[in-house]
């Protein structure tokens, strides 16, 4: 649906992408997750969301320096960022991915 979508509307809103990418990210494509990661950004630079999912697919794929960067992207734009916060605001009902993400991106160097 979301490549339909963004087919449709091309200049879609980065969160478009974001959900694409978290949507590639859960059934294992995470060169195709990065991607769409770099397309919302390219969008909306400051979206911390974009650089939290880029993070947490980077640190998944073992790429390490990709995501500490991410991470420093993250603490850049909220310098107070929580991940146990961030963690209780994820729209995702599966505690194995909301375990999945937040371990991720701990190693990238969050907290």
């Amino acid at each position: 649906m979301y490549q339909k979508a963004i087919r449709l509307n091309p200049s879609a809103a980065a969160n478009t992408f974001v959900r694409f990418g978290l949507a590639l990210r859960m059934v294992g494509r995470l060169e195709e997750a990065v991607s769409a990661h770099k397309k919302a950004i390219q969008r909306a630079p400051d979206y911390i969301v974009a650089h939290i999912g880029s993070g947490t697919t980077y640190s998944l794929m073992g790429r390490e320096k990709e995501a500490r960067a991410e991470a420093k992207e993250v603490l850049r734009i909220n310098p107070k960022f929580s991940l146990d916060y961030y963690a209780k605001t994820l729209p995702l009902k599966d505690q194995s991915e909301i375990d999945k993400t937040v371990n991720a991106m701990r190693k990238a160097g969050l907290k």
